[in-house]
């Protein structure tokens, strides 16, 4: 098992979620591979997007719906400053994870969390476990409880 997927398992774990990762036989790296490979529609994926404050550099994960689009406008404005997308070095550096499998718990370094609410539509959303193969499902308000995210509208559908 790769340190980044054990990571995810570790931290299921530890949050008391009896949720594993499914290795699945396709590629998991964007939310039209994963909700094909899930057999779910886009927007029970839950894409992790790590954004970064222009005036402080500070990192924040938006957890948005698959087929939803982070408004960078008012991704900023729920940042309190500009925000642009974290470049893929430091998304490593700071989840240990690669763009495609970038899993909103397990990070090296913990980060803010912010969610989209259209989430809370499903009874079950995936989420990428750390890899570009591995998914896991769970309830969105678990998820959200373990991660600590709060909901906010910063997020707008895909056209």
């Amino acid at each position: 098992m790769s340190r980044s997927l054990q990571r995810v398992v570790d931290a299921l774990s530890a949050a008391g979620l009896s949720v594993s990762p499914i290795e699945m036989d396709a590629e998991t790296r964007t939310a039209e591979q994963a909700a094909r490979a899930a057999g779910c529609v886009l927007d029970q994926i839950a894409k992790s997007i790590i954004l970064k404050g222009q005036h402080t550099g500070r990192l924040l994960l938006f957890l948005t719906a698959g087929g939803n689009r982070v408004d960078l406008e008012l991704a900023s404005t729920v940042a309190g400053e500009p925000v642009e997308s974290a470049d893929p070095d430091t998304v490593r550096r700071v989840t240990g994870f690669a763009i495609g499998g970038v899993a909103p718990l397990g990070h090296i370094a913990p980060l803010p969390i912010v969610a989209d609410p259209r989430l809370l539509d499903f009874p079950v959303i995936w989420a990428a476990a750390g890899t570009p193969r591995h998914v896991f499902a769970v309830s969105p308000s678990d998820l959200l409880r373990v991660t600590k995210a709060r909901i906010a509208d910063f997020a707008k559908p895909q056209v």
